[in-house]
């Protein structure tokens, strides 16, 4: 399996910190502007910054200049190689909850 990289810089990586998968969720809903992808974190303009370069340099987000702001779009395609990943893992739990099913509908008999 190929683990996505754009640009230098991998998808699982800027999918593991918890701020960038919050402005993910966030841009899910549509196009934002920088300020009010920041507005509900507790930390600075620059550090929102940040996650925004690393999200836009693994090529799950795009900016586009409108007027004298950068406004951000979700580009979902590079989370695919995630999806893939995690897909390995859906089918162990499926068969261990399975499990525990069969263990406790068997246990209440």
């Amino acid at each position: 399996m190929r683990m996505q990289r754009m640009r230098g810089h991998d998808v699982f990586g800027a999918v593991g910190d918890p701020t960038r998968r919050a402005v993910l969720d966030m841009l899910r809903r549509g196009e934002l502007g920088a300020g009010e992808i920041a507005r509900p974190f507790r930390m600075s303009r620059p550090a929102i910054s940040q996650h925004l370069r690393v999200l836009k340099d693994a090529g799950l987000v795009v900016a586009r200049r409108h007027g004298r702001e950068q406004r951000y779009s979700l580009r979902p395609s590079p989370l695919r190689s995630v999806d893939e990943w995690l897909e390995h893992y859906r089918s162990f739990w499926s068969e261990k909850l399975s499990a525990l099913g069969d263990y406790l509908r068997d246990g209440a008999n």
